[in-house]
């Protein structure tokens, strides 16, 4: 007779242990301050990409960045979307092109390998689809598992830099598609035992929810490393006026992510606690 008021404890008791979990590491929940970055130290940002009007909306949200305090930067395109991953070689050109002419302009004489900023580099991760255009609601949850499996070792992966005297256009990407995986001589960034993303980027493809789930999954478990790690921020699409995206809305109501950033006034407020944040409109 004792069983079943001892299943019934214990049940309750994990129970609790999970929602105490929660409310630690949910940053819509937690009662604390996240801890504020060391200045000056190597930092992995982590941008996610969605096809077509979501890549056009990061990449412009991305165009005042600083190559030198984003020392490195992880791009996750859906799989088949060459579109994004090729964008984003060419905005990472974009950025090597304005560096090298703002140091040429201080330093002339200096050889223009040596103008490239020390362990600043990216790299770009293709995942599953989460959801197909038209695929079935019942097969769904099987696409999704299979991003939000693959989303686990991106985030765990270590951020390297070119050696001394490389070429300045080297880069590394993972595609198991239509793209080859390209490498060059790597070594370790300082620090980099420190592999999970400073900061996650995201701005309204269904991958980010998955990407986003995986990094709380990781802090759930207290995974070595996570620790002041993968803060994310969530910027809604411009194209969202007066309601947010379904991804805003599921990211939002869980309290999942550090900010959400809306794009028009009549947005402010809503969603997770504390409500989202007006900035005008951040895309040009």
């Amino acid at each position: 007779m004792l069983l079943i008021p001892l299943l019934t404890a214990s049940v309750l008791f994990i129970l609790a242990l999970i929602y105490l979990r929660l409310l630690h590491i949910l940053p819509g929940l937690a009662r604390h301050p996240p801890q504020p970055r060391i200045r000056g130290k190597p930092t992995r940002l982590l941008i996610i990409l969605g096809s077509g009007g979501h890549t056009a909306e990061m990449l412009s949200l991305l165009s005042s960045l600083d190559p030198k305090t984003y020392t490195h930067r992880t791009y996750i395109v859906s799989s088949g979307d060459s579109f994004s991953a090729h964008k984003a070689v060419a905005f990472e050109r974009s950025l090597e092109q304005n560096s090298l002419s703002i140091t040429a302009s201080k330093d002339p004489d200096k050889p223009i390998w040596n103008r490239i900023e020390p362990g600043t580099t990216y790299d770009i991760y293709f995942v599953p689809r989460a959801r197909k255009i038209h695929q079935s609601i019942f097969t769904t949850p099987i696409s999704a598992f299979q991003c939000l499996w693959a989303c686990f070792p991106i985030l765990r992966s270590p951020h390297w830099s070119p050696i001394l005297g490389s070429s300045p256009d080297s880069k590394l990407i993972h595609d198991p598609g239509t793209m080859a995986e390209e490498d060059v001589r790597r070594t370790p960034v300082p620090g980099s035992m420190d592999t999970y993303p400073d900061l996650i980027l995201a701005n309204g493809p269904a991958t980010a929810v998955l990407v986003i789930i995986a990094s709380l999954i990781l802090k759930f478990f207290a995974f070595k490393g996570t620790d002041g790690k993968m803060r994310t921020i969530y910027v809604e699409s411009w194209a969202r006026v007066k309601r947010l995206s379904l991804s805003g809305r599921i990211l939002a109501t869980a309290g999942m992510v550090n900010r959400m950033i809306v794009q028009w006034e009549g947005l402010a407020g809503d969603g997770q606690p504390g409500g989202a944040e007006f900035k005008g409109v951040l895309v040009r």
